[in-house]
């Protein structure tokens, strides 16, 4: 009994081994039910038919297909010579077939017959699997563009594949078995995603962006820029003037051939990115005094496109750049004192980039008192006040602590706090000096947990 025992053991795990390996099998290579359904009609068909091979008893001159199957599974040990010759004495004449299924019967109770079965339908499902993987092979390609290997589908892979076709893989086989009776799809005609779109110019430009040029190719490079009224070649040479303009001999040199009204003329260009880089060259070229004086004629157009154009862009940065640069000396300033409530205003809406670096432009301001009266007089925004909250981070609270530490020197110093009827209740004068607003904001930033923040703050209250 004890190996009859073990016989049964091992068939009862080959079945649940077939099983097992028969559904893996089929949700891996069947989720598409539109595409499986007839076939999955045509497998059950097959299984049925294989469970009836496995069941009915078909006479074959007198002897039961079931009788031979036993026979042949007679003890776990059974040599193949001892199968063959069980085979040959079944075949012999009718009067054997009795003799045959008594035997038969105690041996398949044992668990003779039930590994026999299990043989069987682990062959049925092996000739089956074997099936769908031929038609694998034979239809690898997929429009021409993918080959597909006949292998199984990777395991976890989305859709059942190791790659995007996996899934249109396994859809191109069932059409092309046959069982599916639709119409092959046609091939897709939709147009891939295309990137952002890039300037592609026909010129080929003389020089590299980041070459160092002579006096002659700067010459040349300026004709170009002059001539040219393609978008790619003048933002290749703007950029390639701006990294030149970087160096001290250049920016001498561009101004001496004339460049400074050949770039400045790009600035009532309607392209942004004209304009940015018309106003990076520009910037550069500022750095020389001897340029700002160049440079001053076209400061207040300058002055007014940054304020107007789309807010916290690339073109009103390199404008706030540039405006910054040339106000850093008290010569070019009183030309943008009409652009001060636009300059607080955009000091609010701003985001921080913008913040900094319209703080930096109106410190200049700050720094000349000159400009105290005109810059205190004007109207701002009572919501600046939120600049002063511990929220903002260290170099927006440095800034605006900076900008009140200048302005309260110089109303101080040009004797202003006499003259406070002069201001309107929306002016800046009113807000930093007479509200107390700011003064207990400021007060509450001493607790402030940077140690650089803390010191400013306790500079700026010694001076109150």
């Amino acid at each position: 009994m004890g190996r009859t025992r073990e016989a049964g053991c091992v068939a009862a795990g080959m079945v649940i081994g077939a099983g097992a390996c028969y559904c893996v099998y089929r949700l891996t290579w069947g989720k598409d039910e539109k595409l499986w359904d007839d076939e999955e009609e045509e497998e059950e068909e097959e299984e049925e038919v294989g469970e009836e091979a496995c069941s009915d008893k078909p006479e074959i001159g007198g002897k039961t297909e079931k009788g031979v199957k036993t026979n042949v599974g007679v003890g776990a040990g059974a040599k193949p010579q001892e199968d063959s010759k069980a085979k040959a004495d079944v075949k012999v004449g009718p009067e054997n077939g009795p003799g045959v299924k008594k035997e038969g019967q105690p041996e398949s109770q044992g668990g003779g017959g039930l590994e026999a079965k299990a043989k069987a339908l682990f062959k049925i499902l092996k000739e089956q699997a074997s099936a769908k993987a031929g038609r694998g092979i034979r239809f690898a390609n997929i429009s021409g563009s993918r080959t597909l290997t006949s292998s199984l589908p990777c395991p976890g892979g989305r859709g059942g594949g190791c790659h995007p076709g996996g899934r249109r893989g396994s859809r191109a086989r069932s059409r092309a078995s046959g069982k599916v009776k639709r119409k092959n799809r046609s091939k897709s005609t939709k147009a891939p995603a295309t990137a952002w779109p890039v300037r592609r110019g026909k010129f080929s430009f003389p020089y590299k962006i980041d070459d160092i040029l002579s006096a002659p190719d700067l010459q040349k490079v300026l004709n170009i820029l002059e001539r040219t009224n393609d978008p790619f070649t003048q933002e290749v040479a703007l950029v390639t003037l701006g990294n030149n303009a970087a160096y001290s001999f250049n920016q001498n040199a561009i101004r001496e051939l004339g460049g400074v009204p050949i770039i400045a003329k790009l600035i009532k260009t309607r392209d942004p990115i004209i304009r940015e880089k018309t106003y990076n060259a520009l910037n550069n070229l500022s750095v020389n005094s001897e340029n700002q004086g160049k440079i001053k004629t076209y400061i207040s157009q300058v002055c007014d496109d940054t304020m107007i154009c789309r807010l916290d862009s690339a073109v009103q940065m390199a404008g706030l750049r540039l405006l910054t640069n040339m106000t850093v000396t008290n010569h070019y300033q009183h030309l943008l004192s009409y652009s001060f409530p636009d300059f607080f205003a955009l000091l609010f809406l701003g985001n921080h980039f913008t913040k900094i670096q319209t703080m930096k432009l109106i410190i200049n301001f700050t720094e000349n008192p000159a400009m105290t009266r005109e810059l205190v007089s004007c109207k701002v925004p009572s919501e600046l006040i939120s600049l002063f909250n511990k929220e903002w981070d260290r170099e927006i609270l440095l800034n605006i602590l900076t900008l009140f530490e200048n302005i309260n020197d110089n109303i101080k110093s040009e004797g202003l706090a006499s003259s406070r009827r002069e201001f309107s209740r929306s002016s800046l004068f009113f807000l930093f000096k007479e509200s107390g607003v700011c003064v207990k904001k400021i007060r509450a930033l001493a607790n402030h947990k940077d140690l650089v923040v803390k010191v400013k703050v306790l500079k700026v209250l010694t001076k109150l």
